[in-house]
């Protein structure tokens, strides 16, 4: 009877040590197909830890980013046809009131201590300079002719200022006026037919 029921007791013990092995074995497949555990590439360490980044260094990156796509390219456009060729791209509202940004930032205003509003009135844009040079070889141009293209922008605005503390006021710019000089220059292609633009790598 001993010997049954040792018999019987060691069977028992095999079953569950196998069936736990069954499933620890099933366990890690599972997790090392999931993709939360398993074989890895090398890892950042800490820095793949997430940071913060504020709404203002995202708007500074953003900003940088949309001018140097629209405002900081060279433009080539087809060759020159007629003698007395003027330029006919003067800067946009857009262009000439980030410059002001730059030129008389507002950034610097804290919300409870000192808060800066601008209210722009009017732009005026005038041609000051209107040259085309002589043609020249541009790397990845080819021959091309550089046309200046120089603009006097006056913007008109209103500008208030509340300061909260220490002493509570406001000051009130009512016919605020900055000139900025804004450069447009761009090149011609010379000779006829349009030259293929280079591939970017």
């Amino acid at each position: 009877m001993n010997t049954s029921n040792s018999k019987s007791q060691r069977i028992g013990k095999m079953k569950k040590i196998f069936m736990m092995g069954c499933f620890g074995i099933l366990a890690l497949a599972v997790a090392a197909t999931s993709g939360c555990v398993g074989m890895a590439g090398p890892g950042l360490g800490v820095g793949s830890i997430p940071l913060f980044v504020g709404p203002y260094f995202q708007q500074k990156a953003e900003d940088r980013a949309y001018e140097q796509q629209r405002y900081e390219k060279l433009a080539v456009l087809p060759p020159i046809t007629e003698a007395d060729h003027i330029a006919l791209d003067p800067p946009s509202d857009d262009q000439v009131i980030r410059a002001l940004e730059k030129a008389r930032p507002l950034a610097g205003s804290v919300p409870g201590l000192e808060t800066t509003y601008r209210n722009v009135k009017g732009i005026t844009k005038e041609l000051m300079v209107d040259v085309v040079d002589p043609p020249r070889h541009f790397p990845l141009v080819g021959p091309a002719q550089l046309h200046h293209a120089h603009y006097k922008c006056t913007i008109y605005f209103e500008e208030v200022t509340n300061v909260g503390f220490p002493v509570p006021h406001e000051v009130r710019t009512v016919n605020g006026m900055e000139v900025l000089y804004i450069d447009k220059d761009h090149l011609h292609r010379v000779g006829g037919g349009d030259v293929p633009t280079p591939p970017m790598h």
